[in-house]
């Protein structure tokens, strides 16, 4: 099992691509901590994943709405966009339990956001400008996170 993973991406095919790599593997029941810049391809990156559970359409950061909801055949995904939050306690509010509750796979961006109302996520994943591409660094926060990377890393 591992800990860490780390690509260089560039372009905004190569993240969506890469997106669906990453979205082949999540189980049902996982959290993911999306963490970067504005601009620096966290929505991007959620297309791509998306697209791995069958998402055709437009995919756009819930900023104003906070959760975005997908069902997509058996699976259902929430997005979050946590940009907007001023309280973590608004978290509960929404429901944040009853999502996380569930056997869904929910991404979050912005996750410093909604720190002490959130759990430690399977996978914390962290995107940085480096010149033209991304770096896109991996890290496992469970033993779910670390099977899902150890098959990421064996790819």
């Amino acid at each position: 099992m591992s800990n860490f993973f780390e690509i260089l991406l560039l372009g905004e095919q190569a993240m969506v691509d890469f997106g669906s790599r990453l979205g082949k593997l999540l189980p049902d029941g996982c959290l993911i901590f999306l963490e970067g810049d504005l601009g620096a391809g966290k929505t991007t990156l959620s297309r791509g994943i998306l697209g791995a559970f069958g998402h055709h359409g437009v995919v756009k950061s819930p900023t104003y709405t906070l959760v975005e909801p997908y069902r997509l055949g058996e699976r259902l995904i929430y997005h979050f966009d946590l940009y907007r939050l001023g309280d973590p306690e608004e978290l509960e509010f929404i429901g944040i339990r009853d999502y996380l509750n569930q056997a869904s796979c929910c991404l979050v961006e912005w996750p410093e956001r909604g720190e002490g109302m959130l759990p430690e996520p399977d996978l914390r994943v962290a995107i940085n400008a480096v010149d033209d591409a991304r770096c896109v660094a991996i890290f496992a926060g469970t033993i779910n996170g670390q099977k899902i990377l150890g098959e990421l890393n064996a790819q």
